[in-house]
């Protein structure tokens, strides 16, 4: 079967075994594909997970445009270290938890969050500092090594003073527990940290850049070919196809892959097995600009 389908993975290779019905269903799963700036900001992560204790940890801000790879990047990194039982069955070990942020900078909403992570009950009308000393508490207990903030430019939705009081939050956290945070969002997220002259200091800005037509992008496009269920060979590395696959996407890694999902779909249905130009166009897929031009002409 390998050989047989040199343009593919062993294990991709292996799923042409399936129904066309399993196939489709593989390819709409999520994938995980290591590139090298993916790979880069996972070295960071393991490197903050074995960082010595100290009252003043180093600190990790992932920044990148929506739909560009950082939410799965997250996982990926997560997913890495799960949480596990004791030995014993006594307590639960939590080495990494990844939190969202509110839609507005709150300090109780942000305890909540994290407790219903924790599955710990909880008082939604309980004060403040009551959250804050059992977040913390139990924080301690299943032996937190690194806290994920994501989608952490939610704090630009409130004004300065709840912004303020926020940031203190995520300095507060990470001094008392001696964990690294790591903040995840859009390049909004590194104004609202330079807000903040002690935090901005902390934060190393880890940047995840729209791509470009180069030997990286061709490499992604192979990587991708490697791990999707197609019989036929779509060459999707060469000149013409993937200057048009980098033209729809926009250069949004995120926007590449549900592309490409969609037409390996659509190559499956019709028979054709692969990938081309033709697919493309049936598919009718259009590029984050242009679904926005729509909905700008619908206001």
């Amino acid at each position: 079967m390998t050989t047989a389908f040199n343009h593919l993975s062993p294990k991709t290779a292996e799923l042409l075994t399936l129904s066309d019905h399993e196939r489709i269903q593989r390819i709409r799963s999520p994938r995980w594909i290591g590139y090298p700036q993916a790979k880069e900001i996972l070295a960071k992560l393991e490197d903050l997970l074995t960082y010595p204790k100290s009252h003043r940890m180093p600190n990790l801000l992932i920044v990148g445009d929506t739909n560009n790879g950082k939410t799965m990047l997250v996982e990926r990194f997560h997913s890495l270290h799960p949480a596990s039982d004791e030995s014993n069955g006594s307590a639960i070990k939590v080495p990494v938890l990844v939190v969202q942020a509110p839609p507005v900078p709150d300090e109780g909403r942000f305890y909540n969050a994290i407790l219903e992570l924790l599955f710990a009950p909880y008082k939604p009308a309980d004060r403040v500092d009551k959250k804050q000393f059992q977040v913390l508490k139990i924080l301690k207990q299943v032996g937190l090594r690194m806290l994920i903030i994501d989608e952490i430019h939610h704090i630009l939705a409130g004004n300065l003073n709840r912004q303020k009081g926020f940031l203190n939050v995520i300095k507060y956290l990470g001094n008392e527990l001696e964990i690294p945070v790591v903040g995840v969002g859009t390049r909004d997220a590194y104004r609202a940290i330079q807000t903040d002259p002690q935090l901005s200091n902390r934060f190393e800005p880890a940047v995840l850049p729209r791509w470009e037509l180069d030997e990286l992008f061709l490499r992604l496009l192979m990587s991708f070919e490697r791990m999707l269920p197609l019989k036929e060979a779509s060459n999707l590395h060469e000149a013409t196809l993937a200057t048009r696959l980098l033209s729809l996407s926009e250069g949004y890694i995120g926007e590449l892959s549900q592309l490409l999902s969609a037409a390996a779909v659509h190559a499956i249905q019709n028979g054709q097995e692969k990938i081309d130009g033709k697919i493309l166009d049936e598919i009718r897929w259009t590029s984050p600009s242009q679904r926005k031009h729509k909905l700008d002409k619908v206001n």
